[in-house]
């Protein structure tokens, strides 16, 4: 199928486009002054596909993963970029085509593919146990070397982990150890939920298995220190659905959003389970206790962004556009509800914190968001312009827009020592320069946003719109 033809098309034109080159630059072009004690590597990844995909439905999420790495010390700012070689990609590879049907569809996928690995390592970045990982929920982390991004494969760490992980683990910046859960752990759109707990040197030392409600392609979930959080929204999966030709993801209203709560050490069967009216999460800032209740910080939508409903009809943007909610839940009482607010009227997305306070009461939170209240009419997208920070003391909002056309990622917050004051570091993110046609890192003092950036490190190329990053110390 080209994808010319494509119902989305619109994934292949712009920065959507794959980024067909890999690339090693000794040292990037530096506007202003990198800050002395930044030092350390910045890893974000996201979908850059091999090859024209072979259905019309495509998706911009099953797209293969592209890590794109900026080494930073002395002064200077070194990267290089690779694709994930998973068995997909090497699959594919040796075909010379696309094998595979969005997100796996075995309705639109090759013989060639029965049986084989599909995973696409192209969501989120995880440093570890000196270790890093490409995650995408559906398969197991997949290893890479960390300064030449050499491919390592999937691990199982020990065989325990067999099936799925998160893109979005939890690390308890207390104990070291990393929560993770995954969805449809069984086999596809079964609806069962993994937990588990690895410890700082990736020994797997819980693993727990419970239902939910529905099958759901639940994203993301919640650490604090005494419980663990998971959402079940009605973005939902079928295989049945997908062989009659419609969806194998769809939002479906009819369905309720639920919440299981656990208490960290106790059983599965323990589960709480809270409900309320059909909403979407995709990702969650933080979460924490307080006294009998537990809060959790996210972005809320009315309907998944981006996602078609169970008939293949396109969601309403103002629907998916999502913003910062509060939700609370009363541990103490009987009930099943929780407790929605909304906090900004920005649309926004990839909330980030200083992860030194995961699953503890944060002050600040950072996140990308249009400059406006008025929600763009591709509110779908991750094209956002602008970078705001989020003080929960005194509700205030400040914020950096970029140029017209501009676009910036999900940043990423580096403290500025281990024993810095919550939110004194750097924020580093990635801005596509849409006149120019190439990409800049950007590097601002997460105190004061509205100065613009520190430092600007300048690629000669793009890279592509992507998802999640992650930091890692020191070179």
């Amino acid at each position: 199928m080209n994808a010319a033809t494509q119902t989305n098309a619109h994934f292949f034109t712009g920065n959507y486009a794959p980024l067909t080159e890999e690339h090693d630059i000794a040292a990037l072009d530096i506007e202003g002054t990198l800050p002395r004690g930044l030092s350390g590597s910045l890893y974000r990844v996201g979908p850059s596909p091999q090859y024209a995909p072979r259905d019309n439905n495509y998706h911009w999420f099953s797209g293969d993963g592209m890590v794109h790495a900026f080494h930073i010390g002395l002064g200077k700012v070194s990267y290089s970029n690779r694709w994930v070689r998973t068995p997909k990609w090497q699959l594919e590879h040796e075909a010379g085509r696309a094998l595979f049907g969005t997100f796996g569809n075995p309705a639109t996928s090759d013989p060639l593919t029965q049986g084989r690995n599909g995973g696409t390592a192209n969501t989120s970045m995880l440093w570890h146990g000196d270790r890093l990982f490409a995650l995408e929920e559906s398969h197991q982390p997949f290893e890479l070397d960390a300064l030449t991004l050499a491919s390592k494969g999937h691990q199982s760490f020990g065989d325990r982990l067999t099936s799925r992980c998160t893109a979005h683990p939890k690390l308890d910046p207390e104990s070291g150890e990393l929560h993770f859960f995954a969805y449809s752990p069984d086999g596809p759109c079964s609806p069962t939920m993994l937990y588990g707990v690895m410890d700082k040197h990736c020994e797997v030392t819980q693993l727990q298995s419970f239902m939910a409600p529905y099958a759901s392609m639940a994203h993301d979930f919640m650490l604090t220190r005494g419980h663990v959080l998971f959402p079940v929204t009605p973005l939902t999966l079928s295989v049945e659905r997908a062989m009659r030709g419609k969806p194998l993801l769809a939002w479906d209203a009819a369905k309720r959003t639920h919440v299981g709560v656990m208490r960290r050490g106790s059983a599965a069967d323990t589960l709480r389970w809270f409900d309320t009216d059909a909403c979407h999460v995709f990702h969650v800032m933080n979460a924490w206790d307080e006294g009998d209740t537990i809060v959790a910080l996210v972005m809320q939508s009315d309907t998944a962004p981006g996602l078609p409903d169970a008939e293949g009809r396109p969601g309403d943007p103002q629907a998916m556009a999502a913003r910062l909610c509060r939700w609370t839940f009363d541990m103490a009482g009987k009930g099943t509800g929780f407790q929605r607010e909304y906090l900004d009227d920005l649309v926004a997305e990839f909330p980030r914190i200083d992860e030194r306070y995961t699953g503890r009461r944060n002050r600040y939170g950072f996140y990308t968001c249009h400059a406006t209240a008025r929600a763009r009419d591709d509110s779908e997208s991750v094209l956002y312009d602008s970078l705001a920070r989020f003080d929960f003391d005194t509700g205030e909002r400040s914020m950096h827009t970029l140029p017209h056309g501009d676009v910036v990622s999900e940043p990423v917050f580096v403290p500025r020592a281990t024993d810095a004051a919550e939110g004194d570091g750097w924020l580093l993110a990635v801005a596509w320069r849409e006149h120019e046609k190439r990409s800049d890192l950007l590097v601002f003092d997460a105190r004061n946003l509205p100065a613009g950036p520190v430092a600007v490190a300048r690629l000669p190329h793009r890279v592509p719109f992507g998802f999640h990053g992650s930091w890692r110390p020191g070179l």
